[in-house]
This record gives C-alpha cells, sequence and structure tokens, in this order.
C-alpha cells in the first residue's frame, strides 16, 4: 500500500472486497470451467456426427460449440485475470481484462459464423443430400441436455455475480439449444421429406443467429473499456443515497465507471472554507464509511472544495461545469 492511498480505506473495505472478490472469482471460474468441459464433449461428439451425416447444419452446430470451447477457454483466462487483485502496476485491478475477453469471443463468432454461411452456400449449388439421420438426432438431443444443465448453472452464477464474460458465455450457450433443435428439423426435412434446401437454409439461419448475438455481447464489453458513465437508474440511486447525508449537500462534478466487478465512483464536495483539514477529513471519512457499506464493491473517491470554489474548467464537458455554479 502506498501512502498515496488514504490509510482510511485500507480496512474499510478492501476485506469487503476480499470475501465478496474470491467468492466472484471461484464462482466465475467455475462456471467458466463448466462450460469448458462441456464444450470439448460436444466438439468430439458433434465431429463423429458431422463426418457421419455430411449435414451442414451439423456443421453449423460443431462450429458453434468449437468456438464455445476456445471462447469458454478465453472466458476462463479472461475471468481469472480480472479477478486478480490490484497490483503495482494496476492499481485499479484487472476488471478489463472480462471484457477484453468478450470482444475476442465476439470476433471468433463472426468468423465462424462466415464460414458456415460460405459452406451452406456451397450446399445449395451441389444440393448434395445428407445421411445417417438417428446418430445426428440422437447426437442432437445429448447435446441439448446437457447444454439445458449447464445453462442453469450459468444463470445461477451470473445472479451472483453479474459477470459479463460469463454472460457473454452464456449468450452462446442459449443459441446451442436452438441450434440442436435446428440441426434435428434440418435432418427430418432433408431425409424424410426429402427436402433438399432444408440443410443449407438452417445453415444460413444459424450464422444469421451467431452474428446477432456477437454484436448485443460486443456493445456490452466497448462501454465498459470506454469508461461509459453508469447506468442511469445507478447513478440516481447513488446520488439519492448520498442526498441522505447533509454533509453530501455540496456534492458535484460525479463521475462513474465500471471495470469488471470493480465499480469506480467520483466527485467534489463544496465544504465551509473555515474547516480545518482534519475536521473536513473526518467529517468526510465518517460519511465514506456508510456509503461504502451501502455500495460494497464500489471504490469512492471524494474530493473537497471550499465553498463557492468553481474548479477549473476543462476537465469536465461544459453543460457539467455551468449546471455545478
Amino acid at each position: 500500500m502506498s501512502g498515496a492511498h488514504h490509510h482510511h480505506h485500507g480496512h474499510s473495505h478492501h476485506h469487503g472486497h476480499a470475501h465478496g472478490g474470491a467468492d466472484r472469482g471461484t464462482l466465475t471460474q467455475r462456471a467458466a470451467l463448466a462450460s469448458i468441459s462441456m464444450a470439448l464433449f460436444l466438439v468430439v461428439v458433434k465431429s463423429y456426427a458431422t463426418w457421419d451425416t455430411k449435414s451442414v447444419a451439423m456443421l453449423g452446430s460443431l462450429a458453434d460449440t468449437t468456438l464455445d470451447l476456445i471462447a469458454s477457454l478465453i472466458t476462463f483466462f479472461g475471468v481469472r485475470w480480472a479477478a486478480m487483485p490490484a497490483d503495482e502496476e494496476h492499481r485499479y485491478g484487472h476488471g478489463k481484462a472480462e471484457a477484453l475477453a468478450a470482444l475476442i469471443q465476439v470476433i471468433l463468432i463472426t468468423v465462424s459464423a462466415m464460414g458456415i454461411i460460405w459452406r451452406a452456400t456451397d450446399r445449395l449449388m451441389s444440393g448434395k443430400p445428407t445421411e445417417g439421420m438417428e446418430l445426428g438426432i440422437g447426437v442432437s438431443i445429448i447435446a441439448m441436455l446437457a447444454t439445458f444443465a449447464l445453462l442453469a448453472y450459468q444463470r445461477h452464477v451470473i445472479r451472483r455475480t453479474g459477470s459479463v464474460a460469463i454472460m457473454t458465455d452464456h449468450v452462446h450457450y442459449q443459441t446451442d439449444v436452438l441450434l440442436n433443435l435446428s440441426v434435428i428439423a434440418a435432418l427430418v426435412l432433408d431425409q424424410l421429406l426429402g427436402w433438399r434446401l432444408a440443410d443449407p437454409l438452417f445453415g444460413f439461419a444459424i450464422a444469421g443467429w451467431l452474428m446477432y448475438g456477437a454484436w448485443g455481447a460486443a456493445s456490452h464489453s466497448v462501454d465498459q473499456l470506454m469508461d461509459r458513465e453508469w447506468p442511469d437508474h445507478e447513478r440516481e440511486a447513488f446520488i439519492a443515497a448520498a442526498q441522505e447525508y447533509p454533509e453530501l449537500a455540496g456534492l458535484h462534478d460525479l463521475r462513474t465507471r465500471t471495470s469488471g466487478a470493480h465499480r469506480f465512483v467520483q466527485f467534489h464536495v463544496w465544504v465551509p472554507g473555515d474547516w480545518t483539514v482534519v475536521e473536513a477529513h473526518e467529517r468526510m471519512d465518517a460519511v465514506e464509511e456508510k456509503l461504502q457499506q451501502r455500495f460494497p464493491a464500489c471504490e469512492i473517491i471524494i474530493h473537497l472544495d471550499p465553498e463557492g470554489h468553481t474548479d477549473r474548467p476543462g476537465i469536465l464537458p461544459k453543460h457539467l461545469t455551468e449546471s455545478a455554479r
């Protein structure tokens, strides 16, 4: 701990983080490991099924699972890295590793979708039929059951941790259920009803759905990387809480950001000019302590200004400095 870090923080919230952080870290890692092991199993089974049925929809489903495997591996390391405590070089922690992991996944998903589109187009041109329906359907059903179990566990972890990386992972596996259903539909239509277009069309649909999910995930992680403000309702909740303390009546220049599990909030407060440094510090400490308990995963930074003093312009957007006066 360097001297620069206010001594009073030391005990107040760093131990709050420790149990919250460790708990979150192990949970997110377990969720990532669960999806890795399931994906490994499915990749093996679906590879065999793809070879056996020669179906593009099955290939799409295999590509999806292979990506899930790679993505889950990235998530696993991303989450572990994000859970690392702050160190000398990263005084704000490593939360953004999660957002980076999510971004890499988006790129992978996009690439695979392109591959499936290419395969399906090829199949449309050649019009070859698929074969080996029973195996393909059996594998798809096994995959669906395994996926349902994983989804339930992921939902539990997301509820407890709100992790962006696990959420991105969750989106993948949700699509898996639909993908496996569509593979069954494609095989049935192709082999029982002889509708040759079914397989490539389902292939296209799968690719489109993958892309759609990827872009939703991308916007989330970009928001974190760009230090976007908290959502309005969260900012308002924080301001409302702060207004309950008379010492914070002069609150202005509020800024917020999120980095993985870590949330940062900083603001300035006007205090009477005749208070001594010690007095101002003690009063603010007491308030900070209380706010800290209400917002446990937050790091709160307060800057004191003597009453009536306006900060030099240039740090803040115009409209904020105007309204503060």
